[in-house]
Order: C-alpha cells, then sequence, then structure tokens
C-alpha cells in the first residue's frame, strides 16, 4: 500500500465552509447521535430479554438496530470531532476502515429492508403458512446471507479502493469518507470502480426497491381484500412502521447516489449523508417503539422509568 499511496492522511472539509454553524451543528448531531444509540441499544435488550418478541418480525428489527449503530457509529465521533477542531484528518487507514465498515452497514440495511417487506408479505398474504414460510432456521439463514453478502460486496469496493493511487490534493468535500469523492481525489484509473458502482446502484438501489414495491403491492391488495375494518387497520399497522422506515432511507439514498460518480455535488450527498448516518439511524427506534405496543410493552418490563 505504501509503495502505491503518496497520500497518508485525508482532510475531511466537513462543514468547515460554514464556521457559523459548527456549534450548532455539533449540538445537534451530539444529541441526534445519543438518541440514535440509546434507542437502538434499548430495542436490542427489549427484543433480546423479552420471550414474546422472539418472532421473526422482532428478529430482524434486532439486525436493523445493530445495523444502524455500526452505521453511525463509523462517522458520527470523527464527524464531531471535526465540528470542534479547525482541521479533521484522518489517516488513509482509517479512512479506509470508515468507508468499509459504513458500507457495510448501509449495504446491509438495504438488504433487509427487503427481507422485512417479505417478513410482512408472509405475514399478511400467507397467514397459515407464515410459520412455515418464516422459520427460525430460514430467518436466521436470511440475516447471515445479508451480513456475509453485504460484507463481500464491501470487500470487494473497499479492495478496488485499496489499488487506487491517492497523489494529492487530499481534501474530502465531505464529513466522512465514502467513495465517490475519494474517486475524484484518485490519479489514477477508477474505471473498475465506477463499474462496480452502478452494478451496487442496480442491485441494491433499483433491485431492491422494487422488490419491496412488490412486496407492498400484494400486501395492499390483501389488505383492501379483507372483510372487517379491524382487519385491516391491524394488517396495516403492522406494516406501515416499515413502510415509513423503507420511504425514508430509499429517498436519501436516491436523492444523492442513484447517479453517477462524474455528477457528484458535495453539498447533495452531505445533506444525504445527514438523513441516513444520522436521521434514519435515530429515527428508526423512535418509529418502531412509538408505533408498536408490544416493544413498548417489552421496554417498560424491562426498564421501570419507562411505566411513568
Amino acid at each position: 500500500m505504501n509503495n502505491q499511496t503518496l497520500v497518508t492522511e485525508f482532510i475531511l472539509q466537513g462543514f468547515s465552509e460554514h464556521p457559523e454553524y459548527c456549534v450548532l451543528l455539533f449540538g445537534c448531531f451530539l444529541s441526534l447521535y445519543s438518541v440514535a444509540l440509546i434507542g437502538n441499544i434499548l430495542i436490542i435488550l427489549g427484543i433480546t430479554f423479552n420471550r414474546g418478541l422472539h418472532t421473526p418480525m422482532y428478529f430482524f428489527l434486532f439486525n436493523l438496530a445493530t445495523m444502524d449503530i455500526i452505521c453511525t457509529s463509523s462517522i458520527m465521533p470523527k464527524a464531531l470531532e471535526g465540528l470542534v477542531t479547525e482541521e479533521s484528518s484522518i489517516s488513509y487507514g482509517g479512512c479506509m476502515a470508515q468507508l468499509y465498515f459504513l458500507t457495510w452497514a448501509a449495504s446491509s440495511e438495504l438488504l433487509l429492508l427487503t427481507v422485512m417487506a417479505y417478513d410482512r408479505y408472509a405475514a399478511i398474504c400467507h397467514p397459515l403458512h407464515y410459520s412455515t414460510l418464516m422459520s427460525k432456521a430460514f430467518c436466521s439463514m436470511l440475516a447471515i446471507g445479508v451480513w456475509v453478502l453485504c460484507a463481500f460486496n464491501t470487500a470487494i469496493h473497499t479492495g478496488l479502493m485499496l489499488r487506487l493511487k491517492f497523489c494529492g490534493p487530499n481534501i474530502i468535500t465531505h464529513f466522512f469518507c465514502e467513495v465517490p469523492p475519494l474517486l475524484l481525489l484518485s490519479c489514477s484509473s477508477t474505471y473498475v470502480n465506477s463499474i462496480m458502482i452502478v452494478l451496487a446502484d442496480a442491485f441494491y438501489g433499483m433491485l431492491n426497491f422494487l422488490m419491496t414495491i412488490v412486496s407492498y403491492g400484494f400486501i395492499i391488495s390483501s389488505i383492501l381484500k379483507m372483510r372487517t375494518a379491524e382487519g385491516k387497520k391491524k394488517a396495516f399497522s403492522t406494516c406501515s412502521s416499515h413502510l415509513i422506515v423503507v420511504c425514508m432511507y430509499y429517498t436519501a439514498v436516491f436523492y444523492a447516489y442513484i447517479s453517477p460518480v462524474s455528477s457528484y455535488s458535495a453539498e447533495k450527498s452531505k445533506l444525504a449523508g445527514v438523513l441516513y448516518t444520522i436521521l434514519s439511524p435515530t429515527l428508526n427506534p423512535l418509529i418502531y417503539t412509538l408505533r408498536n405496543q408490544e416493544v413498548k410493552a417489552a421496554l417498560r418490563k424491562l426498564f421501570p422509568f419507562f411505566r411513568h
């Protein structure tokens, strides 16, 4: 790596072009990060220690909360440091590590949202066969498949990034290390990297989105065929939280990343980065707990202060 890389560290531009907002952003980011950590940890503990929540839906929610913690923790400490220092630097190795864990968690979340959509499809469209379709072994296989597939895909992207030469400048126009701004800094060919980005966008973005839309098409059709209003309300309540999270997450991803590297916009990417690395991990536990009586009951049982 040392023979190929002249740049030994990168400078994260962050929000240094707006110094007047740094104190405000630091307070906001620290608050959101704290809520994200506490909220997702509470969900993990609530599901772990309540046997009533050992079902496929909450098993996948447990994995989602874990991914959210990895996603936001991979970038927020460095981002907060950058808001209180004049210049935020990150070593070459640290940048590659941040890139790996962030991409791993973010891509895993996209894939898991599709799996969760299938779980809701099986529960609502095939309720009599749900326990067979979503057996414990099959759910475990799906979760492991998501983690392993995304770890392998991320390893390919990170490996392709490691083969590039960085001769300077070394200023990343973002508040964390991600693929598009790094490719713009490379002084060697990024053709293969760009091809892999297109393939990843097609799979993680378009294909997963279409599969999720198809699942919800069947779900909505089944709900509309239900005879009772109470049945429709109960069915919709079980998937409405997931649908909100899906819409929020895909909006951020499509806004920033379903476009060629050549049309990369730093401001647009920073906004999307805030949405999916800070805001989404913060809102996910709130959406799933505030709209879910079973999760709230589990938290009240585990933590007495939730009863008040």
